[in-house]
């Protein structure tokens, strides 16, 4: 069975969380596409070209231990905006899509560029200010000093650029299902999230 599930949204919104939870309540294969745009980042901050490093890009590639730093999301976000760069990533995130057996990605264009006829499509949100709090915390847990407000201005600077971007900006796809998860716990987020793609399935 090809069945593809598009998960959009922005950063600490839930999606990588339910995106995981929904794969493996249904025994579909996952791909967090902001880990491609997370490992061309790494390889940019070593010297390499964007376009070279996406061209270039291995399934290796996404296991390095680094590509969760802050550093290294910073440079993603900054990376996404290039259109080269983004089309040289679109077949690796397609050719998963249409794998057998079913496929969740989750990411910021991926109802409206990646798998634009994708059955079901999902949007999960939530306040800049809650979205904040979310990733100050896990950096915290991994020794980073951050303050919140540092981490708020980093939200608010990347939600901008991933939907000012010329190329493919974050926006639910028009006929993608929102999910704010601001007053959820993961648990009802992943209820819902699973509620509807059953419904779509059916």
């Amino acid at each position: 069975m090809i069945f593809t599930v598009a998960i959009d949204g922005p950063a600490a919104a839930g999606k990588g969380t339910i995106s995981k939870a929904v794969a493996a309540h249904f025994g579909f294969a996952h791909l967090d596409t902001g880990l491609l745009y997370r490992a061309v980042g790494a390889k940019v901050m070593t010297g390499a070209d964007p376009l070279v490093a996406a061209q270039t890009l291995v399934p290796a590639d996404l296991d390095n231990a680094n590509l969760r730093s802050h550093d290294v999301a910073q440079a993603a976000s900054q990376i996404a905006v290039n259109a080269d760069v983004r089309a040289a990533l679109v077949t690796f995130q397609q050719d998963f899509a249409c794998r057998d057996g079913g496929a969740v990605l989750d990411g910021r264009d991926i109802g409206t560029v990646i798998c634009p006829d994708a059955p079901a499509k999902l949007f999960v949100t939530a306040s800049a200010d809650c979205r904040a709090m979310r990733r100050h915390k896990e950096l915290q847990a991994r020794g980073n000093p951050i303050t919140v407000t540092q981490v708020l201005a980093d939200v608010i600077a990347r939600d901008q650029r991933d939907a000012g971007r010329a190329a493919a900006p974050m926006v639910a796809a028009w006929d993608a299902t929102v999910i704010d998860t601001s007053e959820m716990t993961i648990p009802q987020a992943v209820a819902a999230a699973i509620a509807y793609i059953e419904g779509r399935i059916a």
